[in-house]
């Protein structure tokens, strides 16, 4: 009996030391602005993913979390708060690509470490960058939307919705869709439309643009977070068909959020790539566990970077870990 409470309190004695043993470090977790519904589903998951993955490495992490409500001074100022606050790590989603080198240097001097996630930034190298592939995004996106035309036989006559060209997602998007498309003989852009991921811009925009090409018939989307501005745009001109119908606009996308999954389902969007909640999650707890201990991330040299799944009406409904079904 006495060897047996010995030994449960060396057990009791040993989980307290390996639990004493854990690293209390904060995140410091600065967003551009919440209004889109995949910003939730991020912070949710990087909190997860801090329990589980922080567990595993022997840190406790709690999280400071402030919104710049698409300000770049704002986030800035938020930003430093962060710094003066002495934070472990900083992973920010950039309002503006070229305004958050600022920040980078600031945190630099400070000896913390910096992870741009989503948004890439144009001025000054982070300590690592996690994001989606965005051009691979686009490229397969393409590809796919060239082969559906080519296999039906259609010459597609395309407007594309560009996204905000301080984004450098949206400017790799536009990118990979024109060299692939550009080239390929069965789709052509006929024009381009600013919208600065502002969704009255994509309805007003895509009225404007079919009423300039009548001769429209397919758009690409920089992003689908806006598709029902686009339904409405093209509801109000008697073209939001699905596939099959003679008055269907073949719709190629990004992202594939709620409203999009919903409208590929239902077959009004043909083709489109993920954007991964899930997985970018994942990648930039790893990420920023790695800095903290110093030690090599492993980013390749456009950063750690999560490719999408191509989705299309056949397909979309058994994708796994797909953030916008849940």
């Amino acid at each position: 009996m006495r060897f047996k409470l010995a030994f449960a309190s060396i057990l009791a004695v040993a989980a307290f030391s390996s639990t004493a043993r854990a690293e209390d470090k904060t995140i410091g977790l600065s967003w551009n602005s919440k209004e889109n519904e995949i910003v939730g589903k991020w912070e949710e998951y990087l909190q997860s993913e801090a329990a589980k993955q922080g567990k595993e490495a022997g840190i406790n992490f709690k999280f400071i979390i402030n919104v710049a409500d698409n300000d770049p001074t704002r986030q800035a100022a938020n930003i430093e708060d962060l710094i003066n606050q002495g934070v472990d790590a900083i992973i920010a989603r950039g309002e503006d690509s070229a305004a958050i080198g600022s920040s980078i240097r600031a945190a630099k001097r400070a000896g913390i470490p910096f992870v741009t996630f989503d948004h890439a930034s144009t001025a000054q190298k982070p300590d690592a960058h996690v994001s989606g592939d965005s051009y691979n995004q686009a490229k397969t996106t393409a590809e796919a939307f060239v082969t559906l035309l080519k296999d039906k036989g259609v010459k597609g006559q395309c407007i594309e919705l560009e996204g905000a060209l301080k984004d450098v997602n949206a400017v790799n998007r536009s990118k990979a869709w024109h060299e692939v498309t550009d080239k390929s003989g069965v789709v052509t852009t006929l024009q381009t439309v600013p919208t600065e991921w502002n969704p009255e811009l994509f309805r007003s925009g895509t009225v404007n643009a079919f009423r300039a090409n009548p001769e429209a018939n397919c758009l690409f989307l920089g992003s689908d977070f806006a598709i029902t501005a686009v339904r409405s745009a093209l509801e109000s001109m008697g073209k939001w068909a699905p596939e099959g119908d003679p008055k269907h606009v073949y719709i190629a996308t990004q992202d594939l959020f709620p409203d999009a999954v919903k409208a590929m389902e239902d077959k009004y969007i043909d083709v489109g790539t993920t954007f991964d909640a899930y997985q970018h999650a994942q990648e930039a707890i790893r990420v920023t566990i790695a800095l903290i201990k110093k030690e090599d991330p492993k980013c390749g040299p456009e950063g750690c970077l999560v490719a999408g799944r191509v989705a299309t009406p056949e397909n979309v409904g058994k994708l796994e870990n797909l953030w916008s079904r849940k």
